[in-house]
């Protein structure tokens, strides 16, 4: 009776370890020519509930370097269609130009298959407002991953600044780019889109006002009016798109200031919020708050540091944040959804326009 009782209970377990394994959710790669896409598929190969199923790529030089980084059972594509029709896969992580998001989302839209990309959302607000529609439709979750959101820091200023720490935000400077993607080594296969204004959307405004654009939907709303001008201070690589910017958004009672570049000396991942009562200060994994003049002297004109409290496990990474949502049914919230990065586009696209023309441009809707 005690062996039949054991031979019940391994079998028992065996099955629920069997839906156990079942009840992770697949996930699909499309596109290997995004240099971030090696940590997103790092991140999925050491999340329990997570597995990596198929990858889609047409560079035989990539898809080599992902064989070698992932388990033999992973299957690879050259045609992501087949490969969603083939695997089934429960979400796709995109790591492609952006003017490919919007056909992928389709495919995915028809086949009710998840949808994260990393940013920005598309090549412009008109292929964003139609990705958001489709989504939506579908009723699939769309997600817009940020790598720097995901860090206490920015978790804590936003949460600071919505508590109203500083008191009405009434300037907000954000400072994010590096030297340059061909100066930090950035593959070939990246290469040959960054500096594509069809395939990118423009050249360091698209790869970086969007952190700027982002943390401004997020604080403060959509502004009024976009201004922006732009350089090309490489002239000798002669690129097809520009490599430093200035966006000025204008609000009815606030300004911000968006410096994206690929021209600073170092990595630059700064955003900084002004108010009457203080002002608070990211950059990277560190916050620096400083209260108004009247409470306490100028020590330190970035502030004294702030303490953050660690992340809840579904916010340690985008990755986790999409799986929570996807396997709690928990929707997609600001900063990475669909609506506020439509916002996103749009801002880029009126700084674009801006540029074109020299003019401020309305945004009101």
């Amino acid at each position: 009776m005690k062996k039949f009782f054991y031979l019940v209970l391994l079998i028992s377990l065996g099955v629920s370890m069997g839906f156990a394994q079942a009840a992770r959710t697949r996930f699909a790669v499309v596109g290997l020519d995004h240099d971030h896409v090696w940590g997103r598929m790092k991140t999925l190969l050491n999340t329990p509930n997570a597995e990596l199923v198929a990858v889609s790529d047409t560079h035989p030089e990539l898809i080599e370097k992902a064989k070698a980084r992932v388990p033999a059972s992973v299957k690879f594509f050259s045609d992501y269609t087949e490969m969603l029709d083939q695997m089934k896969p429960d979400a796709v992580i995109v790591t492609t130009a952006n003017n490919l998001h919007l056909p992928i989302l389709r495919a995915c839209a028809k086949r009710h298959i998840h949808f994260f990309t990393e940013k920005p959302m598309a090549q412009n607000g008109a292929d964003a407002r139609e990705m958001a529609r489709v989504a939506s439709a579908a009723g699939i979750k769309l997600m817009v991953n940020y790598p720097t959101l995901w860090s206490p820091a920015t978790q804590e200023a936003a949460a600071l600044l919505k508590a109203g720490r500083v008191g009405p935000i009434q300037k907000i400077i954000v400072e994010f780019g590096h030297q340059g993607p061909k100066e930090i080594g950035a593959s070939k296969q990246f290469n040959a889109w960054l500096y594509d204004p069809e395939k990118n959307g423009a050249g360091a405004l698209m790869d970086f006002a969007c952190y700027g654009a982002n943390w401004a939907m997020w604080v403060k709303g959509r502004p009024q009016r976009v201004f922006a001008y732009s350089l090309k201070l490489k002239t000798a690589q002669h690129n097809d798109v520009e490599d430093d910017a200035v966006v000025v958004l204008e609000y009815p009672d606030a300004t911000a200031v968006l410096l994206p570049s690929w021209d600073w000396p170092y990595t630059k991942t700064q955003a900084e919020f002004f108010g009457p009562q203080g002002s608070l200060l990211v950059m990277g994994d560190g916050l620096l708050y400083q209260p108004d003049k009247q409470r306490a002297g100028i020590q330190n004109p970035s502030g004294s540091p702030v303490a953050t409290p660690p992340l809840p496990p579904e916010k340690i990474d985008g990755i986790n944040y999409f799986l929570d949502c996807i396997r709690n049914n928990k929707p997609i919230e600001d900063p990475v959804s669909a609506e506020l990065n439509v916002g996103v586009n749009e801002i880029i696209d009126a700084a674009k326009e801006s540029i074109r023309t020299g003019k401020a441009v309305s945004l009101t809707r």
